[in-house]
């Protein structure tokens, strides 16, 4: 067959929302300079991560994003038979990146809230706002899931400890770090004219000024969570990441932390979700596939 002849496949609601979540994580990885992660400068707190590490991963992901919205458009409804489908799809999700990654855990608390908004994002695509997407996903994490491995992750471990808010409250209570701060801010700095990286930077350090991340907790102690949390607010409160003084906050955050060993995965998890519904809130239709 001649090449012009070649027509391009239809993309399933399915695919597109696998493209997205996984261009949010690939879009969070590079964005520069966060502090103490990984991004376009380097390694930040860490030893056994860099960018294209971070970038395999996310592609890594890609099947069980899918396969996640499929099994929404299948079942059609919130309930215990999809909340297990889809943690099923999860741990195999999880596998297949740690064979990618030769054990190193990336993305592991992305694929539980990217999952579930992916999930929430298939099972109404009329719905698409980031409010009513986030309390989907939020009705879908209450429910247990029975076939789930029991030992506790050491995120979960970090705010049993701590009494903190791990990633499965976050989830259970609709995504407030991203509701409430992140998409608001991101959508503040970009009204601003300050720019698109530095209105994603500016989302982040907004999760960071409330939330009590336990990859932080875990790293650094309440010391880590301290610094991060008044850091962030101080860099916001200079004029954010655009602004010179801003811009000064952030490099002295970025040390601090770094010193630390405290690097906040579960703020750069919450930022790939918040770009993922960003993009799929400005989306006109996700049956058109308008972005």
């Amino acid at each position: 067959m001649h090449a012009f002849n070649l027509q391009t496949q239809p993309v399933s609601l399915a695919e597109r929302l696998a493209d997205l979540a996984v261009d949010a994580l690939i879009d969070e990885a590079d964005l520069s300079p966060k502090p103490a992660l990984v991004d376009r400068r380097g390694n930040g707190a860490h030893t056994d991560l860099h960018l294209g590490l971070m970038h395999a991963s996310a592609l890594s992901l890609w099947p069980a994003f899918k396969q996640m919205a499929d099994a929404a458009i299948a079942f059609g409804e919130v309930g215990l038979p999809l909340r297990e489908a889809v943690g099923r799809i999860g741990r195999e999700g999880e596998l297949a990146m740690l064979a990618t990654t030769g054990g190193v855990n990336t993305h592991r608390g992305a694929i539980w809230a990217l999952g579930l908004l992916v999930t929430a994002a298939a099972l109404d695509c009329s719905n698409n706002t980031a409010g009513a997407v986030a309390l989907r996903a939020a009705r879908l994490a209450l429910l247990g899931d029975r076939n789930a491995p029991r030992p506790l992750s050491h995120g979960a471990q970090v705010a049993r400890r701590y009494g903190a808010r791990g990633a499965r409250e976050e989830a259970q209570l609709g995504f407030p770090a991203v509701i409430q701060r992140a998409l608001p801010q991101l959508r503040s700095s970009r009204a601003a004219g300050q720019g698109e990286q530095n209105a994603r930077l500016d989302a982040l350090l907004a999760i960071m000024t409330q939330l009590a991340d336990t990859c932080v907790l875990y790293r650094a102690g309440e010391q880590g969570l301290r610094t991060m949390q008044l850091g962030a607010r101080a860099v916001l409160d200079a004029g954010g990441s655009a602004s010179l003084a801003g811009r000064r906050r952030l490099h002295e955050l970025d040390e601090q932390l770094i010193a630390l060993n405290a690097s906040p995965g579960g703020a750069a998890d919450l930022l790939a979700a918040c770009l993922f519904l960003d993009r799929i809130e400005s989306a006109d239709s996700l049956n058109q596939g308008a972005f």
